[in-house]
Protein backbone atom coordinates (compact mmCIF):
# COMPACT_ATOMS: atom_id res chain seq x y z
CA UNK A 1 0.00 0.00 0.00
CA UNK A 2 0.81 3.62 -0.68
CA UNK A 3 1.63 6.13 1.96
CA UNK A 4 -0.63 8.65 2.37
CA UNK A 5 1.40 12.09 3.12
CA UNK A 6 -1.91 13.53 5.12
CA UNK A 7 -1.97 10.70 7.74
CA UNK A 8 1.79 11.07 7.94
CA UNK A 9 1.86 14.80 8.77
CA UNK A 10 -0.83 13.99 11.35
CA UNK A 11 0.82 11.88 12.91
CA UNK A 12 4.33 13.59 13.12
CA UNK A 13 4.07 14.44 16.94
CA UNK A 14 4.02 17.99 17.14
CA UNK A 15 1.02 18.00 14.38
CA UNK A 16 -0.81 15.88 17.10
CA UNK A 17 -0.12 17.30 20.09
CA UNK A 18 -1.44 20.71 18.12
CA UNK A 19 -3.90 19.45 17.55
CA UNK A 20 -4.64 17.92 20.74
CA UNK A 21 -3.95 21.17 22.15
CA UNK A 22 -6.41 23.26 19.74
CA UNK A 23 -8.96 20.49 20.75
CA UNK A 24 -8.77 21.28 24.07
CA UNK A 25 -8.72 24.46 24.02
CA UNK A 26 -11.80 24.68 21.92
CA UNK A 27 -14.08 22.38 24.12
CA UNK A 28 -12.82 24.34 27.48
CA UNK A 29 -14.12 27.39 25.77
CA UNK A 30 -17.11 26.56 25.12
CA UNK A 31 -18.02 24.51 28.47
CA UNK A 32 -16.75 28.01 30.17
CA UNK A 33 -18.84 30.61 27.98
CA UNK A 34 -22.62 28.99 27.08
CA UNK A 35 -23.10 32.19 24.90
CA UNK A 36 -19.46 30.99 22.77
CA UNK A 37 -21.08 26.96 22.90
CA UNK A 38 -24.45 28.16 21.29
CA UNK A 39 -22.29 30.23 18.39
CA UNK A 40 -20.16 27.97 18.15
CA UNK A 41 -22.89 24.71 17.30
CA UNK A 42 -24.13 27.15 14.58
CA UNK A 43 -20.70 27.68 13.19
CA UNK A 44 -20.42 23.58 13.44
CA UNK A 45 -23.17 22.69 11.87
CA UNK A 46 -23.30 25.28 9.30
CA UNK A 47 -19.78 24.02 8.19
CA UNK A 48 -20.58 20.12 8.22
CA UNK A 49 -23.81 21.46 6.03
CA UNK A 50 -21.38 23.35 3.34
CA UNK A 51 -18.73 20.37 3.52
CA UNK A 52 -21.64 17.67 2.88
CA UNK A 53 -22.87 20.18 -0.07
CA UNK A 54 -19.56 20.39 -1.44
CA UNK A 55 -19.34 16.57 -1.53
CA UNK A 56 -22.31 16.12 -2.77
CA UNK A 57 -21.80 18.81 -6.06
CA UNK A 58 -18.21 17.20 -6.64
CA UNK A 59 -19.57 13.30 -6.93
CA UNK A 60 -20.26 13.28 -10.38
CA UNK A 61 -16.89 15.55 -11.71
CA UNK A 62 -15.02 13.22 -8.98
CA UNK A 63 -16.41 9.94 -10.42
CA UNK A 64 -15.87 11.41 -14.17
CA UNK A 65 -12.07 12.68 -13.51
CA UNK A 66 -11.29 9.42 -10.96
CA UNK A 67 -9.38 7.19 -13.70
CA UNK A 68 -7.56 10.32 -15.41
CA UNK A 69 -6.77 11.28 -12.08
CA UNK A 70 -5.29 8.63 -9.70
CA UNK A 71 -2.41 8.19 -11.21
CA UNK A 72 -1.99 12.27 -11.13
CA UNK A 73 -2.70 11.72 -7.15
CA UNK A 74 -0.52 9.08 -7.03
CA UNK A 75 2.21 10.57 -8.02
CA UNK A 76 2.04 13.74 -6.34
CA UNK A 77 1.38 12.02 -2.70
CA UNK A 78 4.87 10.23 -3.31
CA UNK A 79 6.94 13.51 -4.49
CA UNK A 80 5.01 14.95 -1.07
CA UNK A 81 6.16 11.57 0.96
CA UNK A 82 9.59 12.47 -0.30
CA UNK A 83 9.66 16.21 0.72
CA UNK A 84 8.30 15.21 3.85
CA UNK A 85 11.04 12.55 4.09
CA UNK A 86 13.73 15.43 3.46
CA UNK A 87 11.96 17.98 5.89
CA UNK A 88 11.89 14.97 8.57
CA UNK A 89 15.63 14.85 8.63
CA UNK A 90 16.17 18.23 7.97
CA UNK A 91 13.72 19.35 10.79
CA UNK A 92 14.08 17.00 14.25
CA UNK A 93 11.79 18.96 16.01
CA UNK A 94 9.12 17.55 14.33
CA UNK A 95 9.54 14.28 15.64
CA UNK A 96 8.51 16.17 19.03
CA UNK A 97 5.18 17.57 20.82
CA UNK A 98 4.34 21.11 20.64
CA UNK A 99 5.45 21.61 24.60
CA UNK A 100 9.38 20.56 24.14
Amino acid sequence: TQENVLQRVLQLPVVSSTCQTLQRKYSSTKESHPLMASVCEVYERGVQGAGALAMWGMEPVVRRLEPQCESAVAVANNLACRGLDHLEEKIPALQYPVDK
